[in-house]
């Protein structure tokens, strides 16, 4: 395993009891890569992300995040969880939701620096929450939290950025605005994206993973029929802002 790649992993297998839910999963993701991770629910994609995080741990096989064990590489990453759901009564406001992100920046027992307030600042206004910077979290709508809680991870200035499903609870033109962020971050950032926005996500991959609790890794960006016939195993449309681009043919149930 070596320094050129942000993400290797090597035969991994998982299982919540007897059934396995990732069979033999490898592949290797270049530092600066922006990663596209599809599938049908239940397929193992967010356990996979999981794992990489180090939250979970396979059964068997190896994972190394930036030439390291997962936990050990958990400063250098950000996150935006699926379900930003929380004590809605909890009292803190947007603005210091987002200094959370900074913690991994600053020492124990210390106070926040003004450079680490400059960077709640820079990272509010990107995802458009500088307005709220005042308002108790439990107050914003879901999407404004999705926003909140994005901000939050990029205040960690990570080297890579795990995100699973985080345009599900935002506006259509805040999903756009997102990935274009996402984007432009992707110029010092690794990005890894689980999504079923399809016809989004095509535009700004990368390389595309197509997750049915085996793994199937396509270095180049393009997403084609085969690569969701293969990983959905049901007819799919493929559309984007609002117009089919492809429709697959019917399929006889098995």
């Amino acid at each position: 395993m070596t320094g050129e790649y942000a993400i290797e992993v090597r035969d991994v297998w998982f299982s919540y009891g007897v059934s396995p839910i990732l069979k033999g999963v490898s592949f290797n993701l270049k530092r600066g890569d922006f990663l596209g991770v599809l599938g049908p629910n239940g397929g193992g994609k967010t356990t996979l992300l999981k794992i990489l995080l180090g939250i979970l741990k396979p059964d068997r096989g190896a994972v190394r995040i930036l030439g390291t064990m997962p936990n050990d590489a958990k400063h250098r990453v950000g996150y935006v969880p699926q379900n930003t759901n929380f004590n809605v009564t909890f009292p803190i406001s947007t603005f210091d939701m987002a200094l959370m992100g900074r913690l991994s920046r600053s020492r124990i027992g210390k106070w926040y620096t003004q450079a680490d307030r400059n960077k709640v600042e820079e990272v509010l206004r990107k995802v458009g929450m500088w307005e709220q910077r005042f308002m108790p979290v439990g107050q914003l709508s879901g999407g404004q939290r999705q926003r909140v809680f994005i901000a939050r991870s990029l205040a960690t200035d990570p080297e890579v950025l795990f995100l699973d499903e985080p345009t599900a609870s935002v506006d259509q033109e805040f999903e756009t605005d997102l990935y274009d962020l996402l984007e432009d971050l992707n110029r010092r950032v690794t990005i890894v994206v689980i999504t079923h926005d399809i016809g989004v996500i095509s535009k700004y991959v990368k390389s595309v993973a197509c997750v049915n609790h085996s793994l199937v890794f396509h270095e180049e960006g393009r997403i084609t029929q085969q690569m969701l016939d293969s990983s959905y195993q049901c007819p799919v449309d493929l559309v984007a802002h609002g117009v089919p681009h492809r429709v697959f043919h019917h399929h006889e149930e098995k």
